[in-house]
């Protein structure tokens, strides 16, 4: 088989949903829904229908969409290409009753949907804190880690095909290993194994649990200019009471030293977090509570995102629950504020020399090429148009900001003459 993005020309049609938010859900029904009318132009086509969607609503699924041939649940993605052979005329479903426990490793072949230049590296599946708010861990199972010999296997593999941009991406990334044995967390080791065995010049930490971000991990990051000083820490909220009922075991005085230690051990740290309004119970005490902490420590990257209420979560059952109007009030007044204090955090870099990853062309306009600096992580944080310059995507290029908006930088690529006169 060969894989096309054009599905008119497919004899396989298959969709890896989520079932994490009901609008995530929504969004895979009507990915199925387009694919449905599409198979139904092509005798003899198949729609296959993958993931955590299939896991969380199991033959409910079959019931409703008898166009799809085959429903696999998160550990049947191994079985893909085997049960597609052996599809009979009558739908099929997978789904195992006990805790999923699929665990990818080096020997599966990967196929990248990133430029070449960049990877990501999936370092555990599953989950096993218990946020109130939080499915993964019912649809995933619980946290597993990766040998770390195979990651490096995997990481050699994506080095010695050009990667520049390596991102660790996990659950709980800081959690790795900890299902080893008591004790045994093992990030670090993982991070100096990517050191010696690659040659990658960006290595990136995604989604860093609060508590778990240590005073040897920073120091780790400071002494290792490969690892990026980009911190993703999602904290959900700043709250005592309302941290307490997402059963998240932390304290706003705990987030402000950690706060405080990472940008005095390294200067110039980035720091990204998601905080979530409309939780149930939640006031407005509660959200300038959020506005008050913003504005104190500046975050540089800042996503809001609105409570959504799941069947199967904990806090599902909570009182108070909020209006969902109410959600989306207390979502745009916080984003306008994050606006405002990154358009001021951004201006402070106009004529500084910054490191970019060039990605090519502008998304925007054919006369601009795109790239990101060490603290813009691809696909959620801003980017850099790049005005004038010579590159190719993929390159490493220095380039002098000279504009600044509220989430995105202008700059240009200095040329031979600049280089010399900043040495």
């Amino acid at each position: 088989m060969s894989i096309t993005d054009n599905p008119e020309e497919a004899d396989i049609l298959l969709v890896n949903t989520c079932g994490f938010i009901q609008p995530a859900v929504e969004e895979g029904i009507e990915a199925i829904l387009a694919l449905v009318a599409i198979k139904g132009k092509k005798p003899g086509s198949k729609l296959v229908v993958t993931g955590c969607m299939v896991q969380r609503y199991g033959l409910q699924l079959a019931k409703e969409l008898p166009e799809v041939d085959l429903f696999l649940g998160v550990d049947g993605v191994p079985e893909v290409a085997a049960r597609l052979a052996d599809l009979t005329s009558e739908p099929e479903f997978t789904l195992s009753e006990s805790a999923p426990s699929y665990l990818m490793d080096s020997l599966i072949p990967r196929t990248l949907s990133t430029p070449p230049f960049r990877a990501y590296l999936k370092v555990t599946e599953g989950c096993s804190n218990r946020c109130t708010y939080c499915l993964i861990p019912s649809l995933r199972g619980p946290l597993r880690s990766r040998p770390i010999e195979d990651l490096l296997i995997e990481a050699r593999l994506l080095a010695d095909s050009g990667v520049k941009e390596l991102t660790l991406v996990a659950q709980d990334l800081t959690a790795y290993g900890m299902d080893f044995g008591p004790g045994r967390e093992r990030l670090l080791d993982l991070l100096q194994g990517l050191l010696q065995e690659t040659n990658i010049p960006w290595i990136r930490m995604l989604y860093l649990y609060p508590m778990r971000v240590k005073d040897a991990l920073l120091d780790f990051v400071a002494a290792y200019p490969r690892i990026l000083p980009y911190f993703d820490i999602p904290l959900q909220h700043i709250s005592d009471r309302i941290l307490q009922a997402m059963n998240r075991p932390y304290t706003r005085v705990s987030v402000e030293k950690l706060i405080r230690d990472i940008r005095a051990r390294i200067p110039g740290a980035a720091l990204r977090t998601t905080f979530m309004v409309g939780f149930p119970g939640e006031n407005e005490t509660d959200v300038n509570q959020l506005s008050d902490f913003m504005d104190e420590f500046k975050i540089d990257h800042v996503g809001i995102f609105t409570y959504s209420n799941e069947e199967g979560c904990a806090a599902a059952e909570l009182a108070d629950q909020c209006p969902e109007e109410v959600k989306l009030a207390r979502k745009a007044l916080l984003m306008e504020k994050q606006s405002q204090l990154a358009l001021t955090s951004n201006q402070q870099l106009i004529g500084s020399i910054q490191e970019v990853l060039v990605e090519g062309t502008s998304r925007e306009t054919e006369l601009l090429l795109e790239g990101r600096t060490r603290f813009q992580a691809a696909d959620i944080d801003g980017c850099v148009y790049i005005t004038s310059g010579f590159c190719n995507p993929g390159d490493l290029v220095k380039v002098r900001i000279t504009e600044a908006h509220p989430y995105d930088l202008v700059g240009e690529i200095l040329g031979s003459e600049d280089e010399q006169s900043e040495k």
